[in-house]
């Protein structure tokens, strides 16, 4: 806060007083402030100061008292180094992708708030690269840098702005304004702009409690996000159950290397499951059930089934099963990770790290997946999908197969539309096909692990039914 309500009384003596006598007295939108000074001389020197910013029309802050412009020279710290502090102290508890999203926004902010007539500046390019790999990663500090970035980040800790200068609007408007421009100069997503404004209100918010600024000036700015869009595209997941399985059979199609991520693809559809929990799906969280049609025996784990001397079990009914789903393992980079992996294996999606999920998963999926273990196996971890080497899934691979089977199921048309685009969509398809068949929006959203609220929200574009009747009504409104 600042005030240019500023009264300031003339110089007294306090008798009382023998080592500093002398008094200055002022107030700032009503709150009193005083100083004590050995001499009159000092004491008239202090004064005229206060006189000249208060007549110079600079304001005043009312918790210290003092001219904004002295708090300013007091308070040093540059927004790359309170970038850092805030960074350290948010890096333990975060998650690896959360610690990437921080990082890449406050890449592109520091960047900008940086003075733009400091000599020997490098490249942004240099500049970004060598914040995002070193500066602002903690598990890197100790590293050695390359000579090129230690020189970048030298001149960005003495090019980088003061804090305090964030208390101006026009300097908080041209650090979101950069936040809407990609680095080709096209715009950038809505979702990265509040991702990143997000960062931003954050880490000022951050400086607020550590008392480098008395506010955060974000509140001041009126700056209004690009508009995110809260539904799905129906185009998206119009998908139907016919053209799912012709895709999971074009994967399979492909040999033995792309049918590792057949069952994978069906879990996102048949048990709308997220990929990072599909990823970190065990052996151990699966109820494979079934009847053998030969000799009628019921099976709870048809994966685990061995021959017997009667039967050989080899005509199988799959039924229904399920799916207790614990954890996922989500693809954040060896630079964000604890343990230097790619993948960080937690607790599943705004839950406790405890908490598990279950999903009834229909008899084709349970087909699917007792197929993988035939053909594939499972880990030593007990993991259904694993890469090419044996490590976690990559996104990389199993999107290749995805675009491949869309090329090879879908007609043009279909291709050049949003249909099942991403291996994500077929989770979005699901809870379309869920609700439209009528399955309660409580369970759709307990399947999914949504809220319901959010559910309702995020699918509201494709669910059908009732068109017809309500045309009828408008239409016998209308004569």
């Amino acid at each position: 806060m600042k005030s240019y309500e500023v009264q300031i009384w003339e110089i007294a003596k306090r008798a009382d007083r023998k080592a500093r006598p002398w008094r200055v007295r002022w107030a700032v939108s009503g709150q009193r402030f005083e100083d004590m000074f050995r001499t009159k001389a000092l004491a008239h020197s202090f004064r005229a100061e206060l006189v000249q910013a208060a007549n110079a029309g600079e304001p005043f802050d009312p918790a210290t008292g003092r001219p904004v412009s002295e708090a300013r020279t007091k308070n040093p710290t540059t927004w790359y180094a309170h970038s850092r502090a805030y960074v350290e102290m948010k890096w333990p508890r975060a998650a690896a992708k959360t610690r990437r999203s921080i990082v890449e926004a406050l890449t592109s902010i520091t960047v900008t708030l940086t003075r733009p007539t400091k000599r020997g500046r490098p490249t942004d390019a240099l500049l970004r690269e060598a914040l995002y790999l070193y500066g602002l990663n903690p598990r890197r500090w100790s590293d050695e840098i390359p000579a090129e970035h230690a020189a970048a980040l030298a001149w960005l800790e003495t090019a980088s702005l003061p804090v305090v200068e964030l208390d101006s609007p026009a300097m908080v408007r041209r650090v979101l304004d950069s936040l809407c421009v990609r680095l080709d100069g096209k715009p950038a997503a809505a979702s990265t702009v509040q991702r990143k404004r997000a960062t931003f209100y954050k880490v000022l918010g951050y400086a607020v409690e550590l008392g480098l600024i008395a506010s955060n000036p974000v509140d001041r700015v009126q700056w209004t996000a690009p508009e995110v869009a809260q539904s799905i595209d129906r185009r998206v997941v119009v998908a139907n159950p016919a053209q799912v399985a012709t895709l999971l059979e074009a994967v399979k199609s492909f040999g033995r290397r792309a049918d590792k991520v057949t069952a994978f693809f069906g879990c996102l559809y048949y048990a709308g499951m997220r990929p990072s929990e599909a990823a970190d799906l065990r052996r151990e969280d699966c109820d494979l059930a079934g009847r053998c049609a030969d000799c009628g025996a019921d099976f709870d784990d048809l994966a685990a089934v061995k021959p017997s001397r009667s039967c050989e079990h080899e005509k199988i009914e799959y039924r229904w099963g399920r799916l207790v789903l614990a954890g996922t393992s989500p693809r954040a980079g060896s630079h964000w990770t604890d343990d230097g992996g790619s993948h960080e294996r937690r607790g599943l999606k705004h839950r406790g790290r405890a908490e598990t999920r279950t999903v009834p998963i229909p008899p084709r999926l349970v087909e699917l997946l007792c197929a993988h273990v035939e053909s594939h196996g499972v880990g030593p971890d007990g993991r259904f999908f694993r890469g090419l080497h044996g490590g976690p899934l990559s996104e990389s691979v199993y999107d290749r197969w995805w675009k491949l089977a869309r090329e090879q199921a879908l007609t043009e048309s279909q291709i050049a539309s949003p249909l099942v685009r991403r291996p994500y969509d077929l989770r979005h398809a699901a809870a379309s096909l869920w609700l439209n068949a009528g399955v309660p929006p409580t369970e759709v959203a307990r399947r999914l692990g949504h809220g319901v609220a959010v559910l309702l929200r995020v699918y509201a574009n494709c669910i059908d039914g009732g068109d017809d009747t309500m045309n009828d009504k408008i239409g016998d409104a209308l004569g």
